[in-house]
């Protein structure tokens, strides 16, 4: 699904620059150039990198149990 409009960024691009090593949601908006022009993207690109992180350390903690 599109994200930003403005830029065309997809939530497949945010999950994959956290799969690439962004750490933190400043270096995803700064590597993606993400909620740079209107901004209307930020908090939904927000929830977007928030989710994947949550699922991610939920199936961590699955496969260590």
């Amino acid at each position: 699904m599109y994200v930003c409009l403005c830029k065309g960024i997809t939530d497949k691009q945010i999950r994959e620059a956290i799969d690439e090593g962004a750490d933190s949601f400043r270096q995803v908006r700064r590597e993606l150039d993400l909620a740079s022009q209107c901004g209307k993207c930020g908090s939904l690109a927000r929830q977007v990198y928030d989710e994947y992180l949550n699922n991610f350390n939920a199936d961590l903690c699955f496969a260590a149990a």
